[in-house]
């Protein structure tokens, strides 16, 4: 028997898909679970039903979704107060989350029993008015039973929306603690997930019995919280890679919080860590996905410390395993020694505990170098910044180092003078603050640092045009990888100069295609002297080359001296003729280096810095 139609309120009169997007345009199919479920255990239920339908993967469009609670039913105020947006009474409801039905369905059909005697139907869609029918029934269990369809979206997004077993472990996940809760009043609660997906059916049973007793953990770095409550649970999981779930409670719902990154995660043990406050209630964004608790940091910092110091307890070997990583650390990074944040380390991320700690190093940079006048205190501890940031500077040559290490016979010759100085580019010793970690000239020789650097930039070009008419790269397109390098700026008239001149070839060539450029030097040498009118008195060549057995022996051949190295070095002091008549003669020092002993040579030099400062920094 119908008997009536209620509850029609202006304050619905939104569009409601609209409302949905604004706050859960960024959430997945699994919210529409997540709501349905919450909204069943606060109406008192201690069973949820859901059952999932789909033809077959390929037509989402067939998706639809059947959830049934025992709980009290829609009664004529919670009816109310789901027509109407925002209207909660307690800060742990947003009174929003049904919008999530409406982000993935068109059409909600939703049945109740209530108050034994009645039933209440509706539809809840864009165009829901705030109407619903009530009939009378025969007395019954009171229940609410969502049929949802129509799926709006073009695209599942991941087969585990629809999938029992995956399903099952979000929504553990999610409500972890609530389960918790209910388990430890001795409230039995039950979660069946149903699907049939191409006439395949899947069934899982989720309970409170899977939740695992938590024991309560003293808390050894208070909260500023009210009330803090902390459980944790440590359990072997033999040939399982284990789980660990690190939360705090929000709204009765579980929040994961990035406590122990993936990569430290104690493989074979599965742990829980849930972290309960009253002061937590309400800090949750409208689409309930991320929690806005002040301070969060600080509470994720101390959470760690807490579960750092009960895994030390528990699980003495993860403690020796974090000494390792935190020596590793100093060993890699060894001038962020002591910024490092020991409670972090085995726990967060490498990443966030490097970043951590050179934000601390930049910010006692920032001090001491804004300081106006240094006291003894500062002094001191300016001398061991200065060591620091010296220290730096080593690791990134060791990076360059490295780079040339890994280059082989497919490279082209631009990848060994991007390294050594970035082409289009003009550095200057005037502005070595900015062009510290732009020149890498002391890979041939650390005194060249102190040179003013030049190479086939745009003002550089017409140099580089003049001294390398004529000639092409291999493939005969483009100018020969060259690098000058002046002791000071050529264009000075007033001065002369010394100058460098580096040329590069890449690996695999024979050793006649090596030679050239021996020919090529002098070449460049003569039209160079005549380019800057004789202010040139002395160059230097070197030939970055891969050495092979028949080019050695042309080298040797040539009257060059192998010098000492890590690797093949040869030299060779000849003079380049400028003039016939009358003669002039311009000394010039030649180097034929191979690029393994580059690397080598630079690599010794740098180690033999970085060992210094190591040894300093872990007195």
């Amino acid at each position: 028997m119908l008997l009536k139609s209620t509850f029609r309120h202006s304050d619905m009169k939104v569009k409601l898909s609209k409302a949905a997007k604004m706050f859960f345009g960024n959430s997945s199919l699994e919210m529409v679970y997540f709501e349905a479920i919450a909204n069943a255990l606060d109406a008192g239920a201690d069973e949820i039903k859901i059952v999932i339908h789909m033809e077959d993967y390929a037509k989402p469009a067939t998706l639809s979704i059947s959830i049934e609670d025992n709980g009290i039913g829609f009664t004529d105020e919670k009816f109310d107060k789901f027509d109407k947006l925002f209207d909660t009474d307690e800060a742990s409801h947003k009174g929003i989350g049904r919008l999530a039905y409406l982000c993935y369905f068109n059409k909600i059909l939703i049945e109740s029993n209530y108050n034994k005697y009645y039933r209440r139907t509706f539809e809840f869609s864009d165009n829901f008015d705030g109407e619903s029918n009530i009939t009378n029934v025969e007395e019954s269990k009171s229940g609410t039973k969502l049929f949802m369809s129509e799926y709006a979206l073009a695209k599942l997004g991941k087969y585990g929306f629809v999938q029992p077993r995956l399903l099952k472990e979000k929504i553990i996940d999610k409500f972890y603690s609530r389960l918790y809760k209910f388990k430890q009043t001795g409230q039995h609660i039950t979660i069946s997930i149903s699907t049939t997906i191409d006439n395949k059916s899947a069934t899982e049973i989720l309970s409170t019995d899977e939740i695992s007793e938590l024991e309560p953990a003293e808390i050894h770095y208070p909260f500023d919280l009210s009330e803090a409550e902390f459980y944790y649970k440590i359990d072997e999981a033999p040939m399982e890679k284990g789980k660990t779930i690190t939360a705090i409670s929000i709204d009765n719902r579980t929040y994961s919080v990035d406590i122990i990154a993936e990569e430290n995660l104690p493989t074979g043990y599965n742990m829980v860590f849930l972290l309960f406050s009253d002061s937590f209630d309400g800090y949750v964004d409208a689409a309930r996905e991320t929690p806005l608790f002040p301070n969060i940091e600080s509470i994720k910092k101390i959470f760690r410390k807490n579960i750092a110091y009960i895994i030390s307890e528990k699980l003495p070997q993860v403690q020796e395993r974090n000494i390792e990583i935190k020596e590793y650390l100093i060993d890699r990074f060894p001038h962020l020694n002591d910024y490092f944040d020991d409670e972090s380390i085995g726990y967060a991320s490498q990443d966030n505990i490097l970043e951590k700690a050179q934000e601390k190093f930049f910010k006692a940079q920032k001090e001491i170098l804004t300081a106006e006048q240094l006291d003894d205190e500062q002094y001191s501890e300016s001398l061991e910044l200065s060591s620091r940031a010296l220290t730096e500077y080593i690791l990134f040559r060791q990076i360059i180092i490295n780079k040339l290490k890994a280059i082989d016979k497919k490279d082209p010759e631009s990848c060994i003078h991007n390294l050594i100085i970035p082409k289009k580019r003009r550095l200057s010793k005037d502005d070595l603050e900015n062009d510290l970690y732009n020149n890498g000239v002391w890979v041939l020789d650390d005194k060249y640092m102190t040179y003013n650097t030049a190479l086939s930039d745009e003002e550089m070009s017409e140099v580089v045009n003049v001294i390398t008419d004529g000639e092409t790269t291999e493939g005969g397109k483009g100018r020969p990888d060259i690098s000058l390098i002046f002791s000071e700026d050529p264009r000075q008239e007033d001065k002369k100069v010394d100058v460098v001149i580096v040329e590069f070839k890449k690996k695999g060539l024979s050793a006649e295609e090596n030679s050239i450029v021996e020919v090529q030097l002098k070449n460049r040498a003569r039209k160079l002297m005549k380019y800057y009118g004789n202010r040139i008195q002395r160059m230097w060549f070197y030939g970055i080359v891969e050495i092979s057995e028949d080019y050695k022996y042309h080298l040797f051949d040539e009257n060059y001296n192998e010098l000492y190295s890590n690797g093949k070095l040869f030299y060779k002091f000849t003079e380049v003729t400028l003039e016939i008549s009358p003669l002039v003669k311009v000394p010039m020092g030649i180097f034929i280096m191979d690029i393994d002993a580059v690397v080598k040579d630079a690599d010794a030099r740098n180690s033999t810095f970085l060992n210094i400062i190591k040894s300093k920094f872990k007195a």
